[in-house]
């Protein structure tokens, strides 16, 4: 019980690509650029496993970004024709694609990555992919004139995919929508259809993450005016449960979440954020635990799983990894604490 996992990125190498940004350049190009993103893999997936994580992930090291990765293999995308755009509800401005035609996944999309993984670890493997309503809330529309008709083609390519990463041995797969926490009246009105059809007729487990966004400064800006009680998830939780999702990936640690609010995910495995992206300050096994221990009080523990509150991508590599084995320690203390196995 109380397997540890993440939520998705993690910092890229310095020989990989720049460091500490959101949306890194690569530092190579054509094969070299491709062996190095396999290197990347595996080094991320041994240092998982040495570091204590249970159900690890690729980190998404092939990746520049955690959307637009998916979007370079998807046609009816124009990179050439770039619009600046109110991300999350206008939290913060991008350069983003326009979707300029009809939306079809042009060849799979992570296949190199995901097999490279599967081949390189035996631990329960991990793989994320955008979800449908944060793809439309992150490109231009040029297309479509309907956000839910541009976001049921995205989740029909991004069915296509995950079908087929399931194939390829991955054991759980996390479609990352922080979108559902800015628009929660879209979330089940439409949100969660476009989730459900994204993940279709997938025998693995599924998962949604839904977090407060990345460390960076427009995000941790925002979280700061939120109040003394962030109550997000108390409109998207219930619809949640009564989906066919199988967990719930979401922000704890240092947030203003009122953990009662939990008890609103019935039936589902809950992946509790004990660690911090928003901090390079390293917790401490005894802070993890304790996170975990009071999401317990709302969650059967067999239900639990401790994880980081989002990707990892800006954060520098080394408090990456010192907050991961804090991950591992914090959960093995919990373990003792609970009494369980």
């Amino acid at each position: 019980m109380l397997e540890t996992t993440t939520a998705g990125s993690l910092p890229k190498p310095g020989w990989l690509a720049e460091q500490n940004k959101l949306w890194p350049a690569w530092r190579l190009e054509g094969e070299a650029l491709a062996e190095a993103k396999r290197d990347a893999t595996v080094l991320w997936l041994k240092t998982q496993e040495d570091t204590g994580i249970d159900i690890v992930s690729d980190g998404e090291q092939s990746r520049q970004h955690f959307v637009h990765g998916f979007l370079a293999h998807v046609d009816g995308i124009d990179f050439g024709r770039q619009v600046e755009m109110g991300i999350r509800n206008n939290r913060y401005k991008a350069m983003v694609p326009t979707a300029a035609g009809p939306i079809s996944l042009r060849a799979r999309a992570h296949a190199m990555e995901a097999r490279a993984a599967r081949a390189n670890t035996k631990r329960r493997l991990k793989f994320t992919l955008p979800g449908p309503m944060t793809i439309v809330d992150t490109i231009a529309d040029g297309h479509y004139g309907d956000k839910v008709a541009m976001a049921m083609a995205f989740a029909a390519a991004l069915n296509e995919e995950a079908r087929g990463l399931a194939e390829d041995g991955v054991d759980v797969i996390q479609f990352d929508e922080p979108a559902f926490n800015v628009y929660m009246e879209d979330v089940a009105t439409w949100g969660i259809a476009a989730l459900e059809r994204a993940a279709q007729g997938l025998v693995c487990k599924t998962a949604v993450h839904i977090c407060y966004g990345y460390g960076i400064k427009a995000n941790i800006d925002w979280k700061a005016g939120l109040g003394a009680e962030w109550r997000q998830y108390e409109a998207t939780f219930p619809v949640l449960a009564a989906s066919s999702i199988d967990q719930v990936s979401l922000e704890c640690i240092n947030s203003h979440v009122p953990l009662r609010l939990l008890q609103l995910l019935h039936g589902k495995d809950v992946l509790v954020g004990a660690i911090d992206v928003a901090s390079d300050e390293v917790e401490t096994p005894e802070r993890v635990a304790s996170v975990i221990e009071d999401a317990a009080e709302h969650v059967p523990v067999e239900r639990l799983f401790p994880c980081t509150n989002c990707g990892m991508a800006p954060m520098p590599r080394e408090v990456a990894v010192a907050k991961l084995r804090a991950l591992a320690d914090g959960a093995a203390l919990a373990r003792r604490r609970l009494g369980v196995a």
